[in-house]
């Protein structure tokens, strides 16, 4: 498989990243558990969680993803052969990006996910009233400590990633390694603006909303589909002349390849310029087989070019 080096990290995973933001909504424990062994016996190790996912759920505990994912680490005994990757500032926590808000948080999840490390945590969303030189500065103190790999930033854009990185220049920091945006054959202004800095200085991108809440995969093509599933709200959005071009150009490719409207949108992804991985969850064993087809799916020339067009 084409494993990919995160930034100018030491890190270097396989091209698919599991998201766990449904660990706690629409997946329970026993299930996350199979979920998560398919996808490590597929070759794949990166699992993306949040201290905020999925606390959108009413009764739900504080961190419920992190703690079946600490759960399933410590039933397996494998946390030495997975990444593991989770953010601070979930739903712009009380003190934001400060020192102390972010050492509280660190340590919570360090419980939740059973481990001593972190290999990959993230400024989940910008913090206008912390100045990156204090956010750095604890950053680089958890680093030093042992407690944090590697760091990245969602949710920046071009400027606020320049802005991070001249900081970390010179007051000798650790750097924004990986950045999270938003990417997918629907959403592409955002990463499109902020694509050109990060090639140009090796940071890494593990985009999120790879299938566009669901939408990608086919399965709501009409208002009366959006009430198949829990996150059928979300595809709503792109329930317009632009979505529905853009399923037109997956169908076709999808037959012409011999797979699913889900693995075209992936394979798409993976052959995009500045892209490390998509993130993608799953709520079944099938659909981490699916995930794995997408990922090493080669599409065409004329595939490639089609999906591009789409929705223009």
């Amino acid at each position: 498989m084409n494993r990919r080096p995160l930034g100018r990290s030491e890190l270097v995973i396989e091209p698919l990243v599991l998201g766990g933001n449904v660990f706690g909504w629409t997946v329970d424990e026993a299930r996350g558990f199979d979920i998560l062994d398919a996808y490590v016996d597929a070759g794949f190790t990166a699992i993306d969680t949040a201290e905020g996912y999925p606390n959108w759920v009413s009764g739900n505990p504080p961190g419920m993803s992190e703690t079946i994912i600490g759960k399933w680490l410590k039933a397996r005994g494998n946390r030495d052969k997975v990444h593991i990757f989770t953010k601070v500032n979930s739903g712009k926590r009380p003190g934001g990006l400060k020192h102390e808000s972010i050492k509280a948080s660190l340590e919570a999840s360090l419980k939740r996910l059973q481990t001593d490390y972190i290999d990959l945590y993230f400024s989940h969303w910008p913090d206008s009233e912390t100045g990156h030189e204090e956010t750095l500065e604890t950053y680089d103190l958890l680093i030093r400590a042992g407690k944090v790999r590697t760091i990245g930033a969602s949710n920046y854009t071009a400027a606020m990633m320049a802005e991070a990185q001249q900081t970390a220049v010179v007051k000798s920091l650790q750097r924004y390694e990986v950045t999270q945006p938003r990417y997918n054959l629907y959403d592409r202004a955002g990463f499109d603006a902020l694509m050109p800095y990060l090639v140009d200085n090796e940071v890494g991108a593990i985009v999120y909303y790879s299938l566009a809440s669901g939408f990608l995969t086919g399965k709501y093509r009409s208002q009366d589909d959006l009430g198949q599933s829990a996150r059928g709200g979300g595809a709503g959005q792109y329930l317009n002349a632009k979505g529905l071009s853009i399923l037109g150009a997956l169908d076709q490719v999808a037959a012409d390849h011999g797979a699913s409207p889900a693995e075209v949108a992936l394979a798409w992804l993976v052959a995009q310029k500045g892209v490390s991985a998509p993130i993608a969850s799953a709520t079944s064993v099938e659909q981490v087989a699916s995930l794995a087809r997408g990922v090493r799916l080669s599409l065409s020339e004329a595939a490639e070019t089609l999906l591009t067009g789409s929705g223009r």
